[in-house]
C-alpha cells in the first residue's frame, strides 16, 4: 500500500524480456535506503517487487498483466519514473490510500499554465468515472492528486509546484500515456451495492455522488 506521495525520480537503465515479461533496471535519483530485496516499490503508480538492490539500482519484474494495463510496456532506457516505497503502518497518511494496482491507461489532453500552477486534464475510459468525484482523490502516474472537476471519462487536477518539481508528470506532453488508479474505497463501495444497484452503476458508468450513496442508504 502506498500513499501516492512521490519521493523521488528513478531513470530506466535496462529493459530486460522475459518473454511475455519484462524485468525494469532502474536508478533511484535520490536515496531510496532503506530498500531491500523482496519490497514493494510504485513505479509510476505499478506496485512492483524489488529482486536485487545495489547501489540505488533497483531490478523489479514486470508481469504481462501490468504491462497490459499501464504504461511500463512502453518504458525506455533513459525515460524517467517516479519512485514511492511502500507505506508503513507508523507512517503519516499524507496522500490517500493507493494500492499500485493500476485500473487503467489515460492520456493528457490538456496542460495549461495557473499562477505558479497548472491545470491538467486527463481522458480516460469512461467506465472508470463512476470512481470519480470532484475534490475526491485519483493517482495519475502514482501521484495523489484532487480532482478539481471530472466528466464522464475526463479529470481535471491542479499540479502545485512542489509536485511539478519532485514528479515526472509535468515532463509529459499532451497526448502522452498515464497511469491511472482510482479511489480505492469507491471500488469497495460499488462491490456492497445490492446487485440491482450495482448493474444500474455499471449501465450509468457515471460517478458516484454523496446523493447516490444517500439513495443506496449508506448515508442518512
Amino acid at each position: 500500500m502506498f500513499t501516492g506521495l512521490v519521493e523521488g525520480v528513478g531513470r530506466i537503465r535496462q529493459v530486460l524480456r522475459r518473454g511475455r515479461d519484462r524485468v525494469l533496471v532502474v536508478e533511484s535519483l535520490f536515496d531510496i535506503q532503506p530498500c531491500r530485496v523482496g519490497d514493494s516499490v510504485s513505479v509510476s503508480g505499478v506496485c512492483l517487487t524489488v529482486t536485487r538492490e545495489q547501489d540505488r539500482v533497483l531490478h523489479m519484474d514486470v508481469s504481462y498483466e501490468s504491462l497490459s494495463r499501464s504504461t511500463l510496456g512502453g518504458l525506455k532506457p533513459g525515460d524517467r519514473v517516479n519512485l514511492e516505497r511502500a507505506l508503513r503502518l507508523s507512517d503519516r497518511l499524507g496522500g490517500h490510500l493507493v494500492s499500485g494496482h493500476v485500473d487503467g491507461v489515460g492520456r493528457i489532453v490538456k496542460k495549461e499554465p495557473r499562477e505558479e500552477s497548472w491545470l491538467v486534464g486527463v481522458e480516460m475510459e469512461k467506465a472508470l468515472s463512476r470512481y470519480t468525484v470532484e475534490k475526491g482523490s485519483i493517482a495519475i502516474d502514482g501521484i495523489s492528486l484532487t480532482i478539481n472537476h471530472c466528466r464522464d471519462g475526463y479529470v481535471e487536477v491542479n499540479i502545485i509546484p512542489q509536485t511539478g518539481r519532485e514528479t515526472t508528470l509535468l515532463q509529459k506532453e499532451r497526448g502522452q500515456a498515464v497511469n491511472i488508479e482510482t479511489d480505492l474505497i469507491g471500488k469497495y463501495i460499488e462491490r456492497l451495492l445490492p446487485e440491482k444497484g450495482r448493474e444500474e452503476a455499471e449501465k450509468k458508468t457515471s460517478s458516484i455522488t454523496m446523493e447516490g450513496l444517500r439513495e443506496q442508504g449508506f448515508l442518512g
